[in-house]
């Protein structure tokens, strides 16, 4: 991606992403905070140049939205911002995670399919049909980062922004405009549900959010930078309570209840990031959103 003017982008903060996506939800909607918010409102890293704000709220239709930043003077910049709707709705999951250091911003922008839409023509057609318009705006701008597993890729939608840039202001304000537009129709796509009334159908919804839920949260990428800067303690409430609360609420199954090729022989999860082997160099979905990629060995 091209730096197009500026160099690094000095004093850059994901709080203008968080500021603009609560008064977005607040011109629709009531925001009432989440019991979450109290424990981990007030979180201070162990490193005096590192401050760590964690907000989360409810809503109408929105069982949870978070935000999680991490700034360090002149160093990292973290964002790690969701949005999950009720069960009572299959919407999908609002998802925005960036690390920024001084050489290279890495980035996830998506709204996260609650089911698989490679197995399930009638959720992508439902939810992504009308969406592709997003990729195609951003992926030149945002061009795709590389290589990534076929492990990373299950929770990714054919809309998803996975990119890697040079920090610059103008690249960053590509990024701001790009979350804007991603979050917006996730906003839109809340309002216009329709609630679901089949308890079986609530049950599905529940079982698949806490499937994700407990993906992330025994692979989050980010957990030992909180490790370092939290301690391992607080670090592991953080995640389980905050970043991806509902992973102890929303359902009984284990991570290798979910994913059981993770199991080692004694009965332990599997730590390596990926069991599959394979990996995409190049966007794996075509411009109707129809997964087409081939993955390569390793």
């Amino acid at each position: 991606m091209s730096g197009g003017g500026g160099g690094p982008a000095a004093g850059f903060s994901y709080q203008k992403f968080v500021h603009f996506a609560l008064e977005q939800a607040r011109l629709r909607t009531t925001l009432v905070p989440h019991p979450s918010q109290e424990k981990f409102k007030s979180v201070k890293a162990n490193e005096n140049n590192t401050i760590v704000n964690a907000l989360s709220f409810n809503a109408s239709r929105i069982r949870l939205l978070r935000s999680l930043t991490i700034e360090q003077k002149n160093s990292v910049q973290v964002l790690d911002f969701a949005g999950f709707s009720e069960p009572e709705y299959d919407l999908p999951i609002f998802c925005a995670n960036a690390f920024t250091s001084p050489a290279r911003s890495i980035v996830v922008l998506d709204l996260n399919p609650l089911y698989d839409t490679t197995e399930r023509k009638d959720y992508r057609e439902k939810y992504y049909k009308n969406l592709m318009h997003l990729i195609h705006k951003y992926s030149e701008l945002l061009p795709w980062g590389g290589k990534i597993t076929s492990e990373s890729l299950r929770f990714f939608s054919p809309v998803v922004v996975w990119t890697i840039f040079e920090p610059t202001e103008a690249n960053h304000q590509v990024l701001y405009s790009a979350f804007m537009d991603y979050y917006k129709v996730w906003l839109e796509l809340v309002d216009e549900a329709v609630r679901e009334t089949s308890k079986e159908k609530i049950d599905l919804n529940r079982e698949a959010q806490h499937k994700y839920l407990t993906w992330r949260a025994e692979k989050d990428p980010g957990y030992p930078l909180l490790k370092k800067l939290l301690g391992e303690s607080l670090a592991k409430d953080l995640v389980d309570e905050f970043l991806f609360e509902g992973v102890s609420a929303l359902g009984t199954k284990s991570f290798l209840d979910y994913f059981p090729e993770y199991t080692r022989d004694d009965g332990t999860v599997n730590k390596k990031r990926s069991m599959i082997g394979k990996s995409f160099e190049t966007r794996p979905w075509d411009a109707r959103g129809e997964f087409v990629g081939v993955a390569e060995e390793g």
